[in-house]
């Protein structure tokens, strides 16, 4: 999530806006997200509940990390590691961190990884209609200033989800709101090869502070990808862009293959 021009309470993440000396934010997995995480979360609770309880790892190189449009490692490669624990009850918790591109807090602090701590429930119902519902805390070891919470939601049926996320300090503790609406859908081509597309919406005042200073408080990312699955390793390839008005765009493709725990 976030990069910048450097200023004072903006510091988040708006590659198109930054460079080496500045910010740059969040980006490819959970998380995202995008909210990465969640769904990647869902998909591991489907195990879960014949298992009473689990406690799964993955282990992912990336050739950007990319966080709702924006890199958030000025386009480099990098590791990314998640540990997830769900039990029966549809209670999940885990952590999930990533390298990032030395982020400034606007001050003296600056943060060259990322961790976020989540924890929520998902469920679904007889009828095939999934929900989840938890609260992400982004950690920012070394720039604090940049920590933030945020809570998120989202239904799904069959290849299909919708989703939403706010944080009341978005990207700095000095910024102000921002809503988050999102949907994606994946669709299985083979037993190995699937599809997905996801399209955003980010909203409120904490966006204009984040990445778009003086200019627009909202924008729209964008993505279409492959994934292909063989055993415990995926590789994925998608291209991922964003429509940020006098914000600028920002098309590129983005690379990355993975491992699940245990083997």
């Amino acid at each position: 999530m976030r990069p910048g021009r450097f200023e004072p309470h903006i510091q988040r993440r708006s590659a198109a806006l930054a460079s080496h000396d500045i910010l740059a934010t969040k980006g490819t997995f959970m998380h995202h997200r995008t909210i990465a995480m969640a769904a990647a979360l869902m998909a591991g609770l489907s195990t879960a509940g014949a298992a009473h309880a689990q406690v799964t790892g993955t282990a992912t190189i990336v050739s950007d990390y990319d966080y709702r449009g924006f890199s958030q490692t000025g386009e480099e490669a990098t590791v990314q590691l998640s540990i997830d624990y769900a039990n029966e009850s549809g209670w999940y918790v885990g952590a999930w961190g990533s390298g990032i591109d030395h982020f400034s807090d606007g001050g003296t602090g600056f943060a060259n990884t990322e961790v976020n701590l989540y924890t929520g429930f998902s469920g679904a119902t007889d009828g095939g209609l999934g929900w989840d519902a938890g609260v992400n805390y982004y950690l920012y070891s070394g720039a604090s200033d940049l920590n933030f919470t945020e809570v998120y939601a989202s239904l799904s049926h069959g290849p299909f989800t919708g989703g939403v996320a706010f944080s009341n300090a978005f990207g700095h503790k000095d910024n102000d709101e921002a809503f988050y609406l999102y949907g994606d859908a994946a669709f299985p081509l083979t037993e190995a090869l699937s599809f997905g597309m996801h399209v955003g919406y980010s909203t409120g005042d904490g966006i204009e502070q984040a990445y778009f200073p003086g200019l627009e408080d909202s924008y729209i990312d964008y993505s279409l990808g492959l994934t292909y699955a063989a055993s415990n390793i995926e590789l994925g390839m998608k291209w991922v862009g964003r429509d940020a008005g006098d914000g600028g765009s920002d098309d590129r493709i983005i690379l990355s293959v993975s491992t699940s725990l245990p083997w």
